[in-house]
């Protein structure tokens, strides 16, 4: 079972640039998608029924901003939109979808930059990351194969981004926003992708679209995927998909044996 995470940065616009030539091609049976900013009015009859797939939207109140999405093989037994706090569930920034015993968490991470890059926002990312962590626990505890993905908006350790030294004040590498993220690994959570490769240096899942970054290799790895105890049993591999174009991410994978299904 592959299972793919990707901030498309716009569902609609990847659409153009190929995006169904490399679903259809890319042997996965569930593909979490981050930043679609689009309702579900919005898109035509071949994205929502596209065949062999089931598509789950949830978008933000506000056009054109946020939102995630879940293309999936076989439909979802259940899919919960909300994390219960009104100022969160506004912005479509989550899906926790089952399959089978499989929790699968498809989450936008807020930036913590506000409208001027002042870092404004980093109390509301990390209360949405304090809300998910709080939400999951009972399950994370309890045993049950937890996978979640995304959209993390912050770059874990200095090997996670190209220049450390000169972020060290820009949200994503604040050292608030790294504390939290490194409170989920402390509690048992795991990087799926640094447990199968180790600490590599050069691989990152965002760039910059100012002109020739991308192609230097100026960027960040702030995309992950977290499994819990219960679903490090079933991992078989995770991968970064640098060589997949069409947005300012590029996809990430993890593969896991069909019994994280099982109940």
């Amino acid at each position: 079972m592959r299972i793919y995470s990707w901030n498309i940065n716009g569902l609609r616009a990847v659409v153009k640039k190929g995006f169904f030539d490399w679903l259809d091609a890319c042997e996965g049976d569930v593909v979490a998608l981050q930043e679609t900013r689009v309702q579900w009015e919005q898109l035509d009859d071949a994205t929502r029924a596209r065949d062999g797939w089931h598509l789950h939207l949830s978008a933000a109140e506000r056009k054109g901003y946020s939102g995630v999405g879940l293309y999936s093989k076989a439909a979802p037994d259940d899919v919960r939109t909300s994390l219960g706090v009104d100022e969160f569930d506004v912005e479509g920034r989550i899906q926790m979808a089952t399959f089978g015993e499989l929790l699968v968490v498809n989450g936008y991470f807020p930036n913590g930059n506000g409208k001027n890059r002042d870092n404004s926002r980093i109390p509301y990312k990390l209360s949405f990351y304090q809300k998910l962590f709080d939400l999951l626990d009972d399950d994370f505890q309890g045993g049950r194969p937890i996978l979640v993905m995304g959209d993390f908006n912050t770059a874990h350790k200095d090997i996670d981004l190209a220049r450390p030294k000169q972020n060290q004040k820009t949200s994503g590498f604040r050292p608030e926003e790294r504390e939290e993220f490194d409170r989920w690994i402390r509690h048992g959570w795991v990087d799926t992708y640094r447990h199968v490769h180790g600490d590599v240096e050069g691989k990152y899942s965002w760039w910059s679209q100012r002109f020739g970054v991308r192609e230097k290799n100026v960027g960040w790895r702030i995309d992950f995927v977290l499994a819990s105890p219960g679903a490090m049993a079933h991992l078989k591999h995770a991968e970064i998909h640098s060589d997949v174009m069409g947005s300012d991410h590029c996809p990430i994978s993890v593969d896991v044996d069909d019994a994280i299904c099982d109940r």
